[in-house]
């Protein structure tokens, strides 16, 4: 086997790197077209996102050939970046990996568990080595070899985080709100949110929170225009930023993030809504500076989260998913030595493909004869199919007796693992 793949990752490159080879992609891509009808190899797939570039190429070409490949690769990602590079003594080994044969498998593997991503476990890539590999197939750039690779890496993507708890749990600052809602209010369905000020993590916040059956939106922002926006998007309702406090009684959830430089929400802005028997509130703060008055927490049934609190949340998930690193590395390990398996039995296709020619030629010839046996013969029809089943069996295992008595004339000692080779060939002695 010669499976290639090279390419640069958010750990080995700047973005400004990173960017300028996803932007040459097509580029890229028509370039190793050019040579894959040269013949220089069979297969390529190219998997570009925001935070990696990778060409993966398989090859027939001896093992030599695979220098050739790397320095071809190494030349084409060298040409897309000249004039890039931050410094004059920079070149692209400061940037690029190459994997080959089961390294390379390894690597699309931990790829796809989400290992290899900034954060770990992710479900975004598997998703797009789904969509680039269809691309890719489409398009007849990949065949036998790099198909059963993508596939298989999917289906270990897959494994993974349904065998273990790598995903699990939340890993952004939009996601930690709705973890930690969740924990208040239990199911989310029904409860109403106000949302402060129109920033794209609020929006992010919001977007999950309305994902877990949040109903009931107020939006207010100091810019009305800003507001009505953000309240069209998701179906809700815009309300001057002077009305907002009057309207606290109506919400279970209040979202803050302006960008004002002092609080906008105090303790007493609340005390009528908390008497009235309202029942729980979730605060999230994620503005800073904070726009909600830490002494809120006073007020019974008042939940309070800052940025610091949905921070701790993050880090505390993201070592639970550490721990899970282990469990996926595992079943990498066990899927890797599997393709390797299927590798090895690639190998034998084309003499299993010659055998079945061969037989079939067997079986066409002699079913011919019976047939005209059949329609001209005076035989009995059972004596013309015992004469076929006959035939069939001496020709078919008439070379391989020859071949087999051969090697015990020409070998003298002919070793007991070639005759157990042979005996598990034919399943001799085996039970049917």
């Amino acid at each position: 086997m010669q499976l290639l793949v090279s390419g640069i990752n958010h750990k080995t490159a700047p973005i400004s790197i990173r960017d300028q080879l996803s932007q040459k992609t097509a580029e890229i891509k028509n370039e190793l077209k050019k040579n894959l009808n040269k013949n220089v190899f069979k297969e390529f797939f190219v998997l570009s996102t925001c935070n990696r570039f990778e060409i993966y190429l398989y090859s027939e070409k001896e093992a030599e050939a695979r220098n050739f490949l790397k320095k071809h690769i190494y030349k084409l990602l060298e040409k897309t970046l000249k004039g890039h590079f931050k410094y004059k003594i920079n070149d692209l080994n400061d940037y690029l990996y190459q994997y080959h044969d089961l390294q390379a498998v390894e690597h699309l593997y931990r790829v796809a568990a989400g290992l290899d991503s900034l954060v770990k476990g992710e479900d975004q890539i598997l998703a797009q080595i789904k969509k680039q590999f269809r691309e890719y197939k489409e398009e007849n750039l990949t065949a036998s070899y790099l198909n059963q690779l993508c596939l298989e890496a999917i289906k270990v993507g897959k494994m993974v985080r349904t065998k273990t708890k790598i995903n699990e749990r939340a890993v952004s600052i939009s996601y930690a709100a709705v973890e930690l809602a969740r924990d208040i209010f239990g199911s989310l369905n029904g409860e109403k949110v106000m949302i402060l000020g129109a920033g794209e993590t609020a929006e992010l916040t919001l977007k999950n929170l309305l994902n877990y059956g949040v109903e009931g939106i107020l939006v207010a922002n100091r810019t009305y225009s800003n507001g009505e926006k953000l309240a069209a998007e998701y179906g809700g309702e815009v309300i001057h930023w002077e009305e907002f406090k009057d309207r606290v009684k109506e919400v279970d959830i209040i979202i803050a993030s302006t960008a004002a430089p002092h609080t906008v929400l105090h303790k007493d802005d609340l005390l009528d809504t908390v008497e009235k028997n309202h029942g729980p509130m979730f605060l999230i703060d994620i503005a800073l500076p904070r726009d909600i008055d830490q002494n809120v927490e006073e007020l019974p049934g008042v939940h309070l989260y800052n940025l610091d609190d949905l921070k701790r949340v993050i880090d505390k998930n993201l070592n639970l998913r550490e721990n899970e690193v282990t469990k996926a590395e595992a079943i990498i390990e066990d899927e890797k030595y599997n393709f390797q398996r299927w590798l090895r039995e690639r190998r034998c296709v084309p003499l299993i493909r010659e055998m079945r020619d061969d037989a079939r030629g067997i079986k066409e010839k002699e079913v011919k004869r019976a047939l005209h046996l059949l329609q001209n013969s005076e035989l009995e029809a059972a004596e013309i199919i015992e004469q076929l089943g006959h035939r069939l069996l001496n020709k078919l295992l008439h070379q391989p007796t020859v071949g087999l008595k051969e090697l015990a004339v020409e070998n003298g000692n002919t070793r007991d693992d070639q005759l157990e080779a042979v005996k598990t060939i034919f399943a001799v002695g085996e039970e049917e």
